[in-house]
């Protein structure tokens, strides 16, 4: 396994698993922070450049489509979070604002929405926590 696959995936995965239970559990508090940043231009433009740089970073450093399924699920999560970063810098400011608000402000919505970034963090920490690098098996 290469080791920035097993580095991104150690990252991403825990990211997930210590972010996602806060939002969970601080549910109007989040919604509403997300209204806020969604209907000011500036965060939405400071936010959309950040995230791009992040998924470039990661495609970059990452853009492996073969090798197992922890390979191309870090891939891809690289590849969603630059699709992410374009929509927050080219949609309109109110046309991405609804898309997002609109599955949040419904309880049931919010955590069909943030189950399935909590399970793809629980599996890319084990992942990446339970493989061993290429350097290592090397060595051994």
């Amino acid at each position: 396994m290469p080791t920035r696959t097993i580095f991104l995936s150690r990252l991403i995965g825990l990211y997930c698993i210590l972010a996602v239970p806060s939002l969970l559990l601080h549910r109007q508090a989040t919604v509403d922070a997300i209204a806020g940043l969604l209907h000011n231009s500036s965060m939405i433009l400071v936010l959309g450049v950040i995230t791009l740089a992040a998924g470039l970073a990661m495609i970059l450093a990452h853009n492996i489509w073969r090798g197992g399924a922890l390979v191309v699920v870090v891939t891809l999560v690289g590849w969603l979070v630059l699709i992410k970063a374009l929509l927050f810098l080219f949609l309109p400011l109110g046309a991405e604002a609804e898309c997002i608000l609109r599955g949040l402000r419904h309880p049931q919505l919010f955590y069909v929405c943030m189950i399935p970034s909590l399970v793809l963090g629980i599996y890319l920490t084990y992942g990446g926590f339970s493989s061993k690098s290429r350097s290592r098996r090397d060595a051994s």
